[in-house]
């Protein structure tokens, strides 16, 4: 094969170096989007689970509300920070599978069966606390202080608020711990690009 000599002194034959320099830039840029998605996931679960989503239950928060108003509107901002974590799970969930995908069509990376593993069961925690569990807890909330309730149903409504909430913070430990080791995953790729140097096509 004829070698043409490039403007660097590098040689490149019948524009390999230039198409390999295009699909290096494209790989970069997977890997950049992929890192930059978990990272901001993962810090956004962490925010949330130790920092934010504790916020309204503070002593803080009871100061500012005052007594007779802490209870019940400490509770409803909870479930309004909820909505819009659950909104900005979705979110990264999307655009993760959506990288997987890209990786796996333009790279021809076979997504690896624990990798796949991960974040299906990252993406299905985060719909099970978005669909199912943060409405029944935004329910027992509003059962649980409503006034033409009866007593005897506002109890049980609390007690059960008490056990579902506890579900949901174990919940979202459990999607930080996920989203550590998806993360970790994305920073140390297993599997080296199909892609060959071009320093590989010489002549002899």
């Amino acid at each position: 094969m004829r070698l043409l000599e490039s403007k660097d002194g590098r040689h490149s034959g019948l524009g390999i170096l230039r198409a390999f320099s295009y699909s290096a830039r494209v790989i970069g840029f997977l890997r950049f989007v992929g890192m930059l998605n978990a990272a901001v996931w993962f810090g956004g679960a962490v925010f949330f689970t130790l920092g934010a989503g504790l916020a309204p239950f503070s002593p803080e928060m009871k100061a500012l509300l005052g007594p007779n108003n802490y209870p019940y509107f400490s509770g409803a901002i909870a479930q309004i920070l909820i909505a819009r974590y659950f909104h900005f799970q979705l979110v990264c969930g999307i655009v993760a599978v959506l990288h997987l995908l890209a990786e796996w069509l333009y790279l021809g990376k076979v997504p690896r069966k624990l990798q796949v593993g991960l974040l299906i069961g990252i993406c299905a925690a985060g719909l099970f606390g978005g669909y199912w569990l943060q409405p029944k807890l935004k329910a027992l909330h509003a059962t649980k202080y409503a006034l033409s309730t009866r007593p005897e149903v506002r109890q049980a409504a609390g007690r059960s608020f008490r056990v579902w909430h506890g579900v949901s913070q174990v919940v979202n430990l459990l999607l930080v711990g996920g989203l550590a080791g998806y993360l970790w995953r994305a920073a140390n790729p297993s599997d080296p690009t199909r892609f060959v140097s071009a320093l590989k096509f010489t002549t002899r």
